[in-house]
């Protein structure tokens, strides 16, 4: 879905005016449905400083790190303060989300009323209608205007710009930030392929000339899935869990490499448990193991002998902590991603989106998380 340039780039309101901000707020960590609030407050567009910008939100997704943050079990956390007006300390929800410039300030060179922007970092507080913020805690990304302008075959969908931080960034960072993989050759192997971030790393590795084996677990409509992964998707190869675990598979996926003349250089995993052991195993000497998450709850546990005798490496990869120490690197890796979309090389993940309009906004972000376990979900303002 499109927007509209002229949703893209709104007239100027004269005179200026009060916004009223909706915001979903915790004070305390729990549940979502029994901790999350909505909080409004006024934006005064007459009052805000030379180096500040508002914001109108567009869309925000829900992350698990999102509820984990709430629940209170995730490291990175944003701060809880004042700031709004309220007499007891409350934090903004949501990391990820794209907004459109309403107002800037007299100083500020790098934004435009109309453009799109999204958070240099984590921890902002998507979840609010409108927001008043230094222009240095925003990202330029272009508006579908500013693509069309520029020559680009297509402009960012909503859903595109509000998920870009997260899940692309997380496949491209951990197929090139840590081992060179050689195009046309080499081959990297993960699990969870069917996952938001495996469909992006399928999708990068082979706009990037990497072969791939992505691992799923089996099921009846196991073929309609491998034939998504590799048609759509871009997977070379997609094997089930027990074809994993098998020593029986191991000549076929020898056969692969001998094919290709490469080596599985590289591991991602986000499951644990045997399922990780068994994507290790295919490693090549020297080869590495990012572990991104762990949806079977399950330790990663390796055999020894591939720490011995193969030198393999396992490691953890969390895209917050990668990206807080080099800055620079986020922006490089967005404008990557942008230019695929935009171009129409890369395809985003399906996600539903639960429209605000008049409802409570902490209501219709609680019916979305608990929507999440189905499906991604999108908060659209």
């Amino acid at each position: 879905m499109f927007l509209s340039a002229a949703r893209a780039r709104p007239q100027l309101r004269t005179p200026l005016r009060m916004l009223t901000s909706h915001a979903v707020i915790f004070s305390t960590h729990g549940e979502p449905k029994d901790v999350l609030k909505t909080h409004s407050y006024e934006i005064d567009e007459n009052s805000i400083g030379p180096g500040e910008i508002v914001l109108k939100t567009l869309g925000a997704p829900i992350n698990p790190s999102d509820i984990n943050q709430v629940q209170g079990v995730y490291p990175s956390q944003p701060e809880k303060n004042t700031a709004l007006g309220t007499s007891e300390p409350l934090a903004v929800g949501g990391n990820e989300g794209l907004f459109e410039i309403i107002k800037v300030g007299s100083s500020v060179k790098d934004f435009q009323v109309g453009d799109w922007a999204i958070p240099t970092s984590v921890n902002f507080g998507t979840w609010r209608s409108y927001a008043a913020c230094d222009a240095e805690k925003m990202m330029k990304v272009p508006n579908p205007e500013q693509s069309k302008a520029a020559g680009k075959k297509q402009g960012l969908s909503l859903n595109q710009g509000a998920t870009l931080s997260v899940n692309p960034l997380t496949a491209y960072l951990m197929l090139t930030h840590y081992v060179k993989l050689t195009p046309g050759k080499d081959w990297f192997i993960q699990n969870g392929g069917n996952s938001a971030v495996g469909k992006f790393a399928s999708q990068i590795a082979k706009l990037l000339g990497f072969n791939s084996i992505s691992v799923v677990r089996d099921r009846p409509e196991i073929e309609e899935l491998r034939k998504e992964l590799t048609e759509v998707c871009g997977a070379t190869h997609v094997i089930t869990e027990e074809q994993n675990n098998s020593k029986e598979f191991g000549p076929q996926v020898k056969l692969w490499l001998k094919e290709s003349g490469g080596e599985i250089k590289l591991a991602l995993n986000c499951v644990g448990g045997k399922s990780s052991a068994g994507v290790a195993r295919k490693l090549a000497p020297n080869g590495l193991m990012l572990t991104y998450g762990g949806m079977s709850y399950q330790p990663v546990t390796l055999p020894t002998s591939l720490h011995i005798f193969k030198n393999v490496t396992s490691a953890g990869f969390w895209v917050t902590e990668l990206l807080k120490s080099d800055p620079n690197l986020k922006r490089e890796t967005v404008d990557r991603i942008v230019e695929w979309y935009t171009s129409g090389e890369l395809l985003d993940a399906p996600l539903k989106e639960n429209e605000v309009g008049d409802q409570e906004v902490a209501q219709v972000v609680i019916d979305a998380i608990a929507a999440s376990k189905s499906g991604k979900q999108l908060v659209k303002f």
